[in-house]
């Protein structure tokens, strides 16, 4: 499919940038996913598309063992070499939407800002419905769109101009209807607005000078609701960072 092999693409060029991304590599919902879920000592959690393995490295330190999962099988190994300290953690390719493991096999599974890149989300979520143990725990973290139809095109439009292994970012309606079919129920959820230092984003996945002005013109010239709307902050003529919104919401298999 070529949205995947956009997604690798992408991914095997840009390896070390995730590792080190402030957005990903920081931020309160790394804290906050800790505290949310109930870990154990013998649990088995799975991380579904991994990327600089921010999560994994987090839940290794409270459970038996992790499985980390990427598509890309390049940012995989990077990661796998930045986190060989950490013993029980297992690096496997796979594909969101087609997990290799069998059913109930997991306690916990987790994918943070990656779902925004998966053509099929329906099939992703059935996916993990159906190796996540009953009474299992579930906790999802994605940039979302507005509810907002204008504001959603913008949103999206600017994601793509960015990285074209984008796929959609989804509203939480367009979510809610997603996991509410592998009855997954919601225990808890929190929406915030999350910054972003324009200039580290842009040049994560661009090369070139011309290509990253063009987004930040896209930015710059946007009507002043839809700059209010995303937080466009600017010194003299350009863009030093904007906000964008973002969904963590924790699940119970029922």
């Amino acid at each position: 499919m070529r949205e995947k092999d956009y997604v690798k693409q992408v991914f095997s060029k840009n390896k070390d940038a995730y590792i080190n991304s402030s957005t990903h590599a920081n931020g309160n919902d790394l804290v906050n996913m800790i505290e949310w879920l109930k870990l154990a000592p013998d649990m088995i959690a799975l991380d579904i598309a991994t990327g600089g393995g921010h999560v994994a490295k987090q839940l290794a330190a409270h459970v038996n063992e992790v499985i980390a999962t990427d598509l890309t099988e390049e940012m995989l190994r990077n990661t796998a070499k930045h986190l060989q300290s950490c013993e029980n953690i297992t690096f496997t390719v796979a594909d969101a939407e087609d997990l290799p493991f069998a059913n109930d096999m997991f306690d916990i599974v987790t994918c943070r800002i990656a779902a925004h890149h998966f053509p099929d989300p329906d099939k992703f979520v059935a996916e993990v419905a159906r190796v996540l143990r009953p009474d299992g725990q579930f906790l999802f973290i994605d940039n979302i769109a507005p509810e907002n139809t204008s504001l959603d095109q913008f949103n999206n439009t600017l994601e793509k101009m960015r990285d074209y292994s984008h796929v959609r970012s989804r509203t939480i309606a367009e979510w809610t209807t997603i996991f509410n079919r592998q009855c997954l129920q919601i225990v808890k959820e929190k929406r915030r607005k999350k910054r972003l230092p324009f200039r580290e984003w842009v040049a994560r996945t661009l090369d070139s000078d011309t290509e990253m002005d063009r987004v930040e013109k896209y930015l710059l010239n946007a009507a002043e609701e839809i700059q209010e709307y995303f937080q466009v902050e600017r010194k003299e003529a350009h863009v030093q960072s904007f906000a964008i919104d973002e969904w963590m919401v924790l699940f119970r298999q029922k």
